[in-house]
């Protein structure tokens, strides 16, 4: 199986391991390249480092490229007043920046939370409850705290797709301690950034790219490639049918990719997941 995306200069050819499901690229030579060296259809590296701190029932410090997100999941007895009673969970987040993850020291947020952050940790909570049937969770609430550590653009991304690996190394806690008897976790989640540079399509911006971006979005999407949420909009401009359907292209390929990767970091995957 093979997908063309055609790009400046060249043509990148998206094929397929039918074994491993593994997304492969050929390219052809081209005159440019990304600051980084990458081509406009590749992530940056990416990992997942499990247990990273001590209490967490899950806790992954993921790093795409040089933004580096501490994504921990903590997991109490009972829920929000208004699902009292009625036998089902909830999850929610939270996202803060620490002061030096950027070049220059930003204040903390405190007693009031910027907009752009309250956006963000919205955008992570509505993503994993995606991936989630509430009734086998029971009245439970699970918080995922997302804490930029270094940013080089795509945070909130980065945020989502580490955190959905420490949502089941959580839920993977539950079931070993016989608090749980059937795993909750009904989808894998997973995001990317893409965004318009010279009216052509790059996937996984960098901070310099993000800047200099005249479009930017942000998919969310389950292992299905279901989109579950798009952020998108023109910095300056407009921009195309065409351009829009190129952009969910390539955060297609990417999350492809970032999906085999959350099931290598997760030890006991296909006990995890439950079908509906």
């Amino acid at each position: 199986m093979s997908t063309a995306i055609n790009c400046r200069d060249y043509v990148f050819c998206l094929t397929t391991d039918e074994q491993t499901s593994s997304p492969k690229f050929e390219v052809n030579p081209m005159a440019w390249q990304r600051p980084d060296g990458r081509q406009p259809c590749e992530l940056r590296h990416h990992s997942f480092e499990p247990n990273f701190t001590r209490f967490a029932p899950g806790s992954v410090l993921a790093k795409c490229g040089d933004t580096q997100v501490l994504c921990n999941v903590s997991i109490t007895e009972g829920v929000p007043r208004f699902l009292l009673g009625s036998g089902k969970g909830w999850l929610t987040a939270e996202y803060r920046m620490l002061p030096a993850a950027t070049q220059q020291r930003q204040e903390r947020e405190l007693l009031k939370l910027s907009g752009r952050t309250q956006e963000i940790q919205r955008l992570i909570g509505r993503s994993l409850r995606a991936a989630l049937d509430f009734r086998l969770l029971g009245e439970r609430t699970i918080t995922v705290d997302a804490d930029v550590l270094q940013a080089d653009a795509g945070t909130r991304t980065t945020a989502i797709t580490g955190s959905f690996v420490a949502l089941a190394y959580g839920i993977s806690r539950l079931l070993e301690q016989g608090i749980l008897e059937r795993s909750p976790l009904t989808r894998q989640i997973a995001a990317v950034s893409v965004g318009l540079l010279d009216g052509e399509p790059f996937l996984d911006l960098n901070y310099v790219e993000d800047v200099a971006a005249t479009v930017d979005f942000n998919v969310v999407m389950n292992q299905n490639l279901g989109i579950i949420e798009v952020q998108g909009t023109a910095e300056e401009g407009s921009f195309s049918r065409h351009q829009l359907n190129q952009l969910l292209d390539f955060a297609e390929t990417g999350i492809q990719e970032l999906l085999i990767s959350q099931r290598q970091a997760i030890a006991n995957w296909e006990s995890l997941l439950t079908n509906n």
